[in-house]
């Protein structure tokens, strides 16, 4: 196998992480508006968890993207 193959491979790889980032943030804001339709009063009280939730998932996405970056560039 020729060494570029093997780091698209690698970095493809590595990318499929991006896509669990993608999934963690639909879900986190989706049950968020779930829950404040549910319960309007306590909404405002959640709004800092999930800006937690956000931050924390949006972090290993772009480790992920960082990592691929590494791969094909390093």
């Amino acid at each position: 196998m020729d060494v570029a193959a093997a780091k698209m491979i690698g970095a493809g790889l590595a990318a499929i992480g991006l896509a669990g980032a993608g999934v963690g943030i639909g879900l986190i804001f989706g049950n968020y508006v779930s829950a404040g339709i549910r319960n309007p009063s306590a909404a405002p009280g959640m709004f800092g968890n999930v800006i937690l939730g956000f931050a924390l998932t949006e972090a290993t996405g772009l480790f992920a993207l960082l990592i691929a970056f590494v791969i094909l560039f390093g």
